[in-house]
């Protein structure tokens, strides 16, 4: 009987293990597979952004993607910055973009490299090529070279310039590192196949002159490698094993295998894409992000309504959720459009069990208790969250006066309304059972006060003889109140014209903006906000998850930003 245990124990974990096969990502079988076949005998992964703007929600699942790669393997994790083109890039956003990537907890430990530490040997590369007869020197104009590559459909013609001799391309790109010909006067080209089905092989530019000063070299150079080019010379010179890029590069691993079977590394790494992350109605592309900022429709790269991770980061959001988000998309070859209520849906999920839960009262309107006596303050008990007992209590000071949410009441109110109007008896969260009597209005005609008794007897929120309320309304009291900007967002992207359109952009490249995309709100806090430190998470009762902004708020002027309200119409999709 032990045997037929033991046997059945073991089918078990072998169906286990199957299960866990079958459910590997492509990537992670390809992987297995060059292990398995002694193609590489380690994993070693990069992530190679430009440092030409701020790294967007897409990025993280690169980043994530290459870390975890690494993490799995036991290998290791590069950054590298693909800094080889100076006329966009910025030491700004260098330091943008490691600060995201710690943010994320990918550590590269020690391996922090930029592409431009390698231009001699990229040009040594290059000086290589024409060596071999494989890179040639041409003085077409851009123009000129994309009119002779062809179409899908007819071949290429070849460059009048393709069989200079050896001797005079290296002559003339050594004039070019020079600084003897203007910007565009002169290229080099891979010499390839101008007849290539693939016309990324239609000997492509893989050097361009640029009188530029780069943020890291300098004036050392005057001349600059094309990233089609650069980018397999840097993966092989670091060791890289497993170059994983984006859909949009699986035309150009042709030209990426050609340059390190050329360049002739003894590791060359191997490229494999996979497809990006789309979300749907957001702003991600920088020069649209930038136009922007500089109209003044955002507050910078890091305004909370966009998805730049400093933007998510500055808004609350947690590595963690981002992480989950990642692994929710998953890694596919298919490209699709996730919906920002499935981010949502995971900084929620997060949240809950770590944010204490305090009460904020957002359009405050004063609740004066009449019999409740004068001036007298107590110290009620509080739960800080519900679902996690080791984050404890608080006391709550209560009296006479308090703030509620003006929404919490109303002198004609609809059916099934059960919070507060004049006759009705609902429950002050942790507190007491009141009964509304009426309220003070304005010359407007607009409620300034509104007035109840309370039942003694109720304390804590019950009532001795058992009677129920169908109401529960939570409050601040209005003595020792906490003063707080808080900032209510919602998507930049007018979703109905974006829609509509079937873009998020207009035909001159304008967004459709949302223009409730931001409401500002001055409230009234409990006293256990005071203090509240920048990226400090708070569920605020009955409104939403709320983190202090970092860059606006100050110790005696608190602002909170929402980083989500409390319900979604996200259903968590079935595995």
């Amino acid at each position: 009987m032990a045997d037929m245990e033991t046997k059945a124990a073991g089918a078990v974990e072998e169906e286990k293990e199957e299960k866990v096969v079958i459910s590997r990502n492509f990537i992670e079988q390809a992987i297995d597979k060059d292990l398995a076949e002694g193609v590489y005998d380690t994993v070693h992964t990069r992530f190679p952004p430009e440092p030409n703007g701020y790294l967007h929600i897409g990025h993280a699942k690169s980043i994530l993607v290459n870390y975890g790669l690494a993490q799995e393997y036991g290998g290791k994790f590069n950054m590298r910055f693909d800094d080889t083109n100076p006329t966009k890039e910025d030491i700004e956003f260098v330091e943008s973009i490691k600060e995201d990537v710690q943010w994320l907890g990918a550590d590269y430990e020690d391996r922090l490299f930029f592409a431009s530490n390698y231009f001699g040997q990229m040009y040594e590369a290059a000086v290589k090529l024409i060596r071999k007869g494989k890179a040639y020197v041409s003085n077409l104009t851009a123009e000129e070279i994309k009119n002779t590559r062809g179409s899908f459909t007819e071949p290429g013609v070849n460059d009048p310039n393709r069989d200079r001799s050896m001797e005079e391309n290296l002559r003339l790109f050594e004039e070019m590192k020079e600084g003897k010909y203007a910007d565009g006067e002169l290229v080099l080209r891979a010499k390839i196949d101008m007849a290539s089905p693939n016309i990324n092989m239609r000997d492509p530019v893989i050097y361009r002159v640029a009188h530029m000063t780069h943020h890291n070299t300098g004036d050392t150079w005057c001349i600059y490698p094309m990233y089609d080019f650069a980018h397999p010379i840097e993966d092989a010179i670091e060791g890289i094993t497993h170059s994983i890029c984006t859909l949009e590069f699986e035309d150009h691993r042709p030209l990426y295998d050609w340059v390190v079977r050329e360049l002739e590394y003894p590791h060359p790494p191997r490229q494999i894409e996979q497809a990006k992350m789309y979300l749907k109605n957001v702003v991600t592309g920088k020069r649209y992000i930038k136009k922007l900022v500089l109209e003044g429709k955002v507050d910078g790269w890091d305004d909370p309504r966009l998805v730049s991770i400093a933007a998510l980061r500055r808004r609350g959001f947690t590595p963690q959720s981002i992480k989950m988000f990642v692994e929710m998309c998953g890694v596919s070859k298919a490209q699709s459009v996730a919906d920002y209520a499935a981010l949502e849906y995971c900084i929620r999920e997060d949240l809950k069990p770590k944010a204490p839960r305090y009460m904020a009262i957002l359009d405050p309107v004063k609740l004066v208790i009449d019999n409740y006596p004068e001036g007298q303050v107590e110290e009620l008990d509080a739960v800080n969250n519900p679902e996690n007992e080791e984050l404890g209590s608080r006391k709550v000071p209560f009296g006479k006066e308090l703030y509620i949410e003006r929404e919490d009441f109303m002198e004609e109110p609809p059916k099934k309304y059960f919070r507060m109007f004049p006759g009705n008896e609902v429950r002050l969260m942790n507190a007491y059972f009141v009964t509304c009597t009426g309220c003070v209005k304005d010359a407007e005609g607009n409620v300034t006060e509104v007035h109840c008794t309370y039942d003694p007897a109720s304390k804590g929120g019950n009532s001795p003889d058992g009677r129920k309320v169908k109401g529960t309304i939570h409050w601040v009291a209005a003595a020792g109140a906490v003063p707080a900007e808080v900032r209510l967002y919602e998507n930049l992207i007018d979703e109905e014209k974006a829609e509509a359109a079937g873009s998020v952009y207009d035909e001159e490249g304008n967004v459709y903006l949302n223009p409730n995309s931001l409401t500002v709100k001055q409230a009234f806090l409990e006293p256990a906000f005071a203090g509240a430190k920048a990226y400090d998470r708070f569920q605020f009762v009955r409104q939403g998850f709320f983190s202090v902004d970092p860059k606006d708020s100050k110790p005696e002027a608190l602002v909170f930003n929402r980083i989500v309200s409390l319900k979604s119409s996200f259903v968590l999709p079935k595995a």
